[in-house]
């Protein structure tokens, strides 16, 4: 399993449930709102509707805590439940907005809700992720990878690389040959999403910051994307690059056992049929 050290991702985690337990109070405490706040008057329209409408609350309130409590053993437990797929949903469309929007109000840096949340998917992801065909894989890799001192367009056609060794680009190249799995270079959300659609993949493995990364799985949903965080020794968007050990990880963590057999053949043999992305 690919995870980051883990005094890291026990304080992400723990900003995760912190942040993800206040929302869930907010939504509980909104439709209470819903309920006390008409209560006064709706005896004018019924004498049942207060309580009708007391009823509907305690559903609604019943269902976001269900959902609640079932993201958060998911995430202690690290193993499948029933509706895994939907808690990560429900995490990526409703509780992360809500976590950005409580950690404002209490101080909390959004770049740090971003890596507990990009963390907490990622294991939701390898909780329910099964092993694919190296063809349904997805390598989605940042233009800034790429050296601002190449001249050759990789967007459209990443095997323009020579290969020169003076940015990932060719050790991610080396992965895509050995493994088979399709690699693209996107240089925004609109390239990514052709991309997207072009192959159809059951699984991205994403390279990028974390406000880029945190959007991606937003945008995708609901494919899952494993995200690997980049490193930016220049700053963002400029000759960054990333560790490929963590990629290669990642991916043995989700390829089939054939794919993985062919890979202990000579470094030259072909595995599996993904190809480079030709937009």
């Amino acid at each position: 399993m690919v995870v980051p050290p883990k005094h890291i991702r026990h304080a992400r985690k723990r900003l995760f449930i912190a942040l993800i337990s206040g929302a869930c109070f907010v939504v509980c405490l909104l439709l209470a709102a819903l309920w006390v706040v008409p209560y006064i008057g709706l005896d004018n329209i019924h004498p049942s509707a207060k309580w009708i409408l007391g009823a509907l609350v305690v559903v609604l309130g019943g269902m976001v805590c269900v959902a609640y409590w079932g993201l958060f053993l998911n995430i202690v437990l690290k193993r499948p439940l029933p509706g895994s797929r939907r808690f990560r949903g429900l995490t990526v469309k409703l509780f992360l907005p809500l976590m950005v929007l409580i950690g404002r109000m209490l101080g909390i840096e959004k770049k740090s809700i971003l890596l507990s949340f990009i963390s907490v998917n990622n294991e939701l992801v390898l909780a329910e992720a099964e092993r694919y065909d190296p063809d349904r894989v997805l390598l989605l890799m940042p233009h800034c990878l790429q050296s601002s001192r190449c001249s050759k367009r990789l967007t459209y056609d990443v095997n323009n690389c020579k290969r020169c060794g003076e940015c990932p680009i060719a050790g991610l190249l080396d992965i895509h040959d050995r493994y088979g799995v399709h690699l693209a270079i996107a240089t925004g959300g609109t390239i990514a999403r052709r991309i997207v659609v072009q192959l159809r993949p059951k699984l991205i493995i994403a390279v990028a910051c974390q406000r880029d990364l945190a959007s991606g799985i937003q945008d995708t949903y609901p494919l899952p994307v494993f995200g690997v965080l980049n490193e930016r020794p220049h700053g963002p968007c400029l000759d960054t690059t990333v560790a490929l050990d963590r990629v290669e990880e990642a991916l043995q963590r989700f390829l089939n056992e054939d794919a993985l057999a062919g890979v202990e053949g000579p470094r030259g043999s072909a595995i599996g049929t993904g190809q480079a992305v030709n937009l």
